[in-house]
């Protein structure tokens, strides 16, 4: 029922979201094109994720499943709100990421170990999330984890 309900208000808040706060360009590509890339790199895997899971690229957000991709994030609610937990610990700072860090402590407070974990390796890890991912969608993955410690 949780999850559920948080479901609905990320819906219900992605459009506005887009519009009005996502000063970015959305990328010219879609997924298929994604998987042309090659096998190793960021945007093959990025292209993976999105089909595995059924998802189209959203404009103006594809930076959030990047992060998925690199940070080997799920997509459960818990892990939504866990991943935005990394990304306070790697220096991201929006209204929109304390929002959703305030709603998984009020509805998840028996995740916050899960949540300070998060937190912890996105503050080990060098700032990434600022990042223009749309120029290294060709390099390998395993080279962008390790250059910034992900």
């Amino acid at each position: 029922m949780k999850d559920q309900f948080i479901e609905k208000l990320y819906e219900y808040s992605k459009e506005p979201y887009q519009k009005y706060f996502k000063k970015n360009k959305p990328w010219e590509i879609n997924k298929q094109e994604l998987m042309d890339y090659p096998e190793n790199s960021l945007g093959y895997k990025l292209g993976g994720f999105l089909y595995e899971h059924h998802f189209d690229i959203q404009p103006k957000l594809e930076d959030h499943d990047i992060i998925h991709v690199l940070t080997d994030t799920g997509v459960s609610v818990i892990e939504e709100i866990g991943m935005q937990f990394y990304l306070f610990g790697n220096g991201k700072r929006s209204l929109y990421l304390f929002i959703v860090i305030s709603s998984g402590i009020a509805f998840y407070p028996n995740k916050m170990k899960y949540f300070l974990e998060q937190y912890k390796k996105g503050k080990q890890a060098h700032p990434f999330h600022y990042l223009d991912f749309s120029k290294m969608l060709l390099m390998p993955l395993s080279d962008i984890k390790k250059t910034f410690k992900i």
